[in-house]
C-alpha cells in the first residue's frame, strides 16, 4: 500500500500541487469487483482545499488516472454500517449516496479517521459520522500509516505565524543600533537578554515606590465606606415612613376597585335588560295585526308584513348564555310561538281561499272567443298575489309544512285552470290548422264537413297524444277519417293522397307555419311569466348566486344591529339546487298538459302534410334555442326540447317516406320515361327546404337529409334506367341527371357540391354514350368496313398495304362509299333525328343539345374516315360523296324542318 501511495503522490497529486494524506482500496458494493482507490488530499497552497478523489487503474496500461473528485465540504454523512463488528462496507453521502466495499476493515477505519481529522483541522463543519467507533474520532493520533496525517510538517505549518509590519520595523531598528547584529547573532542575542533583565529590575523598583500612595488610597476608601453607612441609615428611616403611606394607599385602591366592579356589574346588568327589552318586545300594534290584521286590503297586508318581520326578528334573536333560564324570556318566547301559529293559520286559510277562488273564477276559456288564437293573461292574478310574497317568505321560514301545503294547493288549482285554457287553445289551433288543409283539398274535390266531425277528429288526435302512425310522405298523409255517411267519398280522398307536394298551395303551408308560430309564441310568455311568478311568490331561487362571506352574529355593542341565528352559508347554498328543482317540479305539475297537447298538434300537422315537419322543426328549434339562452334548466326549455325530439322524429319519417316512394316507383312500359317523379319531388323539396331553413339554427339536420335523399335519387334513377324498356338507359340517365345538375346549380346547396359534380359527370358521360351508340346506324356498312381496316392495321399490316387485302381493296371501298351518297346520308340523319325526338322528353329540352353533339361526333367520324383513306389508300383519289359543309347543312336543315 505504501508503494502505491508514493506512486499516486508522484504521478497524480504532485503535478496538481496536492498532498495525499489518506488512501483506501475499494470497489462498488453489490456489483462486479472493479477495484479503485479513494484518496483524501489537501492542496499545498492557501486557502487549503480538501478533496476526496477516486483513482482508477487504466485499462490500456499499468498507470493510474484520476476519475472523479468531490469536495470534502460537500460531504454530509459518513456511514460505517456497524460500529461494533468488523464490516468493510461504508457509505459516503455527497449529492447522492455512494456505497463502497473496502479491501479491509482496518483500511476503512484509517480512511474514516483521516476524513474526521481533516474536517476538524480545515473545515470544522457539521459532519455526521454514523455507526463509527468513537475511538476513531479522538484527537490522539494512532500508530501506523495514519500518523503521517498529523506529522511534524503539519504541526510546524500550523504553529508558524507571520510577523506583522510593526514587528518587522522594530527588529530592523534594533539591528541597525547594533553593528554586529548580523555578523555575530549570539552576541546580539546576549545583549538583548541583558537589556531585558535591566527592564525587569526597573519595573520592580517602580512597583515598590508606589506602596505609599497605595496606603493613602486605602485610607480614603475607609472614610468613604463610613459615609456610605451613614447614608444607608437615613435611607432605612425614610423607607419605614414610605411603607406606612403605601399601606394606606393600598386600602384606598382596594375600595376604589370594589366600587368600579360594582359599577361595571350594574352597567352589564342594565345592558342585558336593555337588550331583552329592545329585541324581545313586540308592540301592541304588531300583536293586533298578527291576530286580527286585514289580509285583503293593501294597508292591512303592509301592516301584517311589518308585524311578521318584527315577530321573526324577535324569535331569531341570538340569546346570550343564561337568558333561556329567565322566566320572562320563556314567557315571551311562548307568546311569540302562539302569535306565529295564529298568524300562520290565518294566512294559510286566506291564501287557500284566494287560490280556490282564482282556480274557479278565472275560467274564461277560448271557446267563447275563438276568433283569435291567444291565451288569457294572468298578470292581474299574479299582481294581486305578489302582495303576499313577503308573507310567503315569512311562512317559509317559520312554518314549512303550511308553506308546502299552500304550494300544493296553488299547483292543484292552477293546473285545473291552465288545463282548461290550454285544451281550448289547442282545440282552436287544431280547427284552424285542419281548416287550412280543408281549403287546400277544396281545390281538387268538394269535401263538406261539419264542425262536429272536425272536432271529433281533433279530439281523437288529442287523445292519441301525438302517437299517430301512417305513411311518412306528405302525399299519403292527406287522408280524412270521414263519417259513415261519407264513405262514398273515400275514393276521391285516396286520389288526393297521390297528389305531388307541388299541388299543395304554398299559401296553406305558410298559414300553417303562422298558426304553429303563434301557438309557440303564446305558450312561451305564459310559461315564463308563471315561472317568474312562482319564483318570486314562493321565494325560490332560479339562478345560482355568489354569496358574500357569512358574518358572525353581532351584538348590540358592535353596530347596533339585531343579532340573529342565521343559517350556515353552506346550508343556504345547498338549498339553492333543491329550490330550483322545486320550481321545475311545480311547473311540470301546473303545465303537465302542454307537452301532450303540443305532440297532438304536431301529429295533426304531420298528418295533414308531412312537409309541415320542416316548418315545425325550424320554429321549434328557434324557440328551444331562445329558451336555453334565457335559462337552460327552465321548464320551457326542457319541455320544448322534448317536443323538438318528436318533431325531429317526424322530420326523419318524412325523409324516409320520400326515400320509400322513390324505391316503390313503377314506370310505364308503353310510354317514354322522361323526368322521373321523385326527381321532380326532390326539386320541390329542396326549393321548399331552402325557403324554410334560411338562417335556421338546425341547418345540419337538413344537410344530412339532403345527402340521404340525393343518394337515394341517384340509386333509383340508375335502377329505373336499367328497367326501362321503351326509353334507352342512356337517355333516362342523361335527362334525369341533367335535371338534378340544373336544380343543384340553381339552388347552390353547399353540402351537395360533390353530388352536383357527380350529376354533371354522369350527365355528360351518358350523353356521349347515347350519341356514339346512335351514330353507328346511319353509316353502318362504312363503319364496319373501316373497323376491319383498323383491325388489319392492329394485326401488323402496314397502312399503305391494306389496299392489297382482297376484302379491303380500292374497289370494295368505292363500292361501300357509293352506297352512301349525300341524299342517303341526309335521309338517314333525318330518321335519326326523329328517333332521338321520340326518345327525349319535352320538359328537359335536350333535343338540340343532343343533336349538336351528334353533329360534332359525325364530323369527328368523317374526319377519321378521311384520315384512314389518306393513309391506307394514298394517291387513289377516293373521297366521300359528301363534304363537311354538306354535313353541317344536313344537320341544320333537319333541325329547322322539325
Amino acid at each position: 500500500m505504501t508503494a502505491i501511495k508514493h506512486a499516486l503522490q508522484r504521478d497524480i497529486f504532485t503535478p496538481n500541487d496536492e498532498r495525499l494524506l489518506g488512501i483506501v482500496n475499494v470497489c462498488k458494493a453489490g456489483k462486479k469487483k472493479k477495484n479503485c482507490f479513494l484518496c483524501a488530499t489537501v492542496t499545498t497552497e492557501r486557502p487549503v482545499q480538501v478533496k476526496v478523489v477516486k483513482v482508477k487503474k487504466s485499462d490500456k496500461g499499468d498507470f493510474y488516472k484520476r476519475q472523479q473528485a468531490w469536495e470534502l465540504r460537500d460531504l454530509t454523512v459518513v456511514d460505517a454500517k456497524d460500529a461494533s463488528k468488523e464490516n468493510p462496507e461504508f457509505d459516503l453521502h455527497f449529492e447522492k449516496v455512494y456505497k463502497w466495499l473496502a479491501s479491509s476493515t482496518a483500511e476503512k477505519n484509517s480512511f474514516i479517521s483521516c476524513i474526521w481529522k481533516l474536517n476538524q483541522r480545515y473545515l470544522r463543519k457539521k459532519l455526521d459520522f454514523v455507526n463509527v467507533n468513537p475511538q476513531l474520532l479522538e484527537e490522539s493520533v494512532p500508530s501506523g500509516e495514519s500518523q503521517s496525517v498529523a506529522g511534524g510538517d503539519e504541526d510546524a505549518l500550523e504553529e508558524y505565524q507571520e510577523l506583522s509590519a510593526r514587528e518587522e520595523q522594530d527588529i530592523e531598528s534594533m539591528m541597525e543600533m547594533c553593528e554586529y547584529a548580523v555578523s555575530n547573532a549570539e552576541a546580539f542575542a546576549e545583549k538583548l537578554f541583558k537589556e531585558l533583565q535591566v527592564l525587569d529590575g526597573a519595573n520592580i523598583h517602580s512597583i515598590m515606590a508606589s506602596e505609599k500612595q497605595v496606603n493613602i488610597l486605602m485610607q480614603l476608601l475607609d472614610e468613604a465606606l463610613a459615609e456610605v453607612d451613614t447614608i444607608e441609615g437615613k435611607l432605612s428611616s425614610y423607607e419605614e415612613m414610605l411603607q406606612s403611606v403605601k399601606d394606606q394607599m393600598d386600602q384606598v385602591s382596594q375600595s376604589n376597585h370594589l366600587i368600579q366592579m360594582s359599577n361595571t356589574n350594574n352597567g352589564k346588568l342594565l345592558d342585558e335588560i336593555q337588550f331583552l327589552v329592545n329585541y324581545m318586545d313586540l308592540s301592541k300594534g304588531h300583536i293586533r295585526a298578527l291576530q286580527e290584521g286585514d289580509l285583503t286590503s293593501p294597508r292591512g297586508i303592509e301592516a301584517c308584513i311589518s308585524a311578521s318581520e318584527a315577530l321573526l326578528q324577535c324569535m331569531n334573536v341570538a340569546l346570550r348564555p343564561g337568558h333561556d333560564q329567565l322566566a320572562a324570556v320563556n314567557q315571551q318566547q311562548k307568546l311569540f310561538c302562539e302569535l306565529r301559529d295564529t298568524f300562520a293559520r290565518r294566512l294559510t286559510n286566506h291564501l287557500n281561499n284566494v287560490f280556490v277562488h282564482q282556480g274557479h273564477d278565472q275560467s274564461s276559456t277560448l271557446s267563447q272567443n275563438s276568433a283569435e288564437l291567444s291565451l288569457p293573461k294572468h298578470s292581474p292574478l299574479h299582481r294581486d298575489l305578489l302582495r303576499y310574497a313577503k308573507l310567503m317568505e315569512w311562512l317559509k321560514n317559520t312554518q314549512r309544512e303550511k308553506y308546502e301545503g299552500l304550494s300544493r294547493t296553488y299547483v292543484d288549482y292552477m293546473n285545473r285552470l291552465y288545463e282548461r285554457e290550454i285544451k281550448d287553445f289547442f282545440e282552436i289551433a287544431k280547427i284552424k290548422m285542419a281548416g287550412t288543409s280543408k281549403e287546400a283539398k277544396g281545390k281538387f274535390a268538394t269535401l263538406p264537413r261539419k264542425e262536429s266531425a272536425l272536432k271529433q277528429e281533433t279530439e281523437s288526435l288529442h287523445g292519441s297524444s301525438g302517437k299517430l302512425t301512417g305513411s311518412t310522405s306528405s302525399l299519403n298523409k292527406l287522408t280524412v277519417q270521414g263519417s259513415n255517411s261519407r264513405r262514398s267519398q273515400s275514393s276521391s280522398l285516396l286520389d288526393m293522397g297521390n297528389m305531388s307536394a307541388s299541388d299543395l298551395d304554398v299559401a296553406d303551408r305558410t298559414k300553417f307555419d303562422k298558426i304553429f308560430e303563434q301557438v309557440l309564441s303564446e305558450l312561451e310568455p305564459l310559461c315564463l311569466a308563471e315561472q317568474d311568478f312562482i319564483s318570486k311568490f314562493f321565494k325560490l331561487h332560479q339562478h345560482q348566486t355568489v354569496l358574500p362571506p357569512l358574518a358572525q352574529p353581532e351584538t348590540e355593542e358592535t353596530d347596533g344591529s339585531i343579532p340573529s341565528r342565521m343559517p350556515p352559508q353552506a346550508d343556504h347554498r345547498h338549498s339553492l339546487s333543491s329550490e330550483k328543482d322545486m320550481v321545475r317540479l311545480m311547473m311540470n305539475k301546473i303545465f303537465q298538459s302542454i307537452e301532450p297537447e303540443l305532440n297532438s298538434l304536431i301529429a295533426l300537422g304531420d298528418k295533414i302534410d308531412s312537409f309541415h315537419s320542416l316548418y315545425m322543426l325550424v320554429k321549434m328549434s328557434h324557440h328551444v334555442w331562445t329558451a336555453e339562452n334565457v335559462d337552460p334548466a327552465s321548464f320551457l326549455s326542457t319541455t320544448l326540447g322534448n317536443v323538438l325530439v318528436t318533431v325531429k322524429r317526424n322530420f326523419d319519417k318524412c325523409i324516409s317516406g320520400q326515400i320509400k316512394q322513390m324505391e316503390e316507383v313503377k314506370i310505364s312500359k308503353k310510354s317514354k320515361v322522361g323526368i322521373l317523379p321523385f326527381v321532380t319531388r326532390f326539386e320541390e323539396f329542396a326549393e321548399l327546404s331552402e325557403t324554410i331553413f334560411r338562417n335556421a339554427e338546425r341547418r345540419g339536420d337538413l344537410d344530412k337529409a339532403y345527402v340521404k335523399l340525393i343518394r337515394a335519387v341517384f340509386m333509383n334513377v340508375e335502377k329505373v334506367a336499367s328497367e326501362s324498356q321503351k326509353t334507352p338507359r342512356d337517355v333516362v340517365m342523361m335527362e334525369n341527371f341533367h335535371h338534378i345538375f340544373s336544380t343543384l346549380s340553381r339552388l347552390k346547396i353547399s353540402c351537395l357540391d360533390a353530388e352536383r359534380r357527380e350529376a354533371k359527370h354522369k350527365y355528360t358521360d351518358h350523353l356521349q354514350c347515347y350519341v356514339i351508340n346512335s351514330l353507328g346506324q346511319p353509316l353502318e356498312k362504312l363503319n364496319h368496313f373501316f373497323e376491319g381496316v383498323e383491325a388489319r392495321v392492329a394485326q401488323g399490316v402496314r397502312e399503305e398495304e391494306v389496299s392489297y387485302q382482297l376484302a379491303f381493296n380500292k374497289q370494295e371501298l368505292r363500292k361501300v362509299i357509293k352506297e352512301y351518297p349525300g341524299k342517303e346520308v341526309k335521309k338517314g340523319l333525318d330518321n335519326l333525328y326523329k328517333k332521338v325526338d321520340k326518345h327525349l322528353c319535352e320538359e328537359e329540352s335536350l333535343l338540340q343539345v343532343v343533336w349538336h353533339s351528334m353533329q360534332d361526333e359525325f364530323i369527328r367520324q368523317y374526319k377519321h374516315f378521311e384520315g384512314l383513306i389518306g393513309r391506307c389508300y394514298p394517291g387513289s383519289g377516293i373521297t366521300m360523296e359528301f363534304t363537311i359543309q354538306d354535313i353541317l347543312e344536313y344537320f341544320s336543315s333537319i333541325a329547322q324542318s322539325h
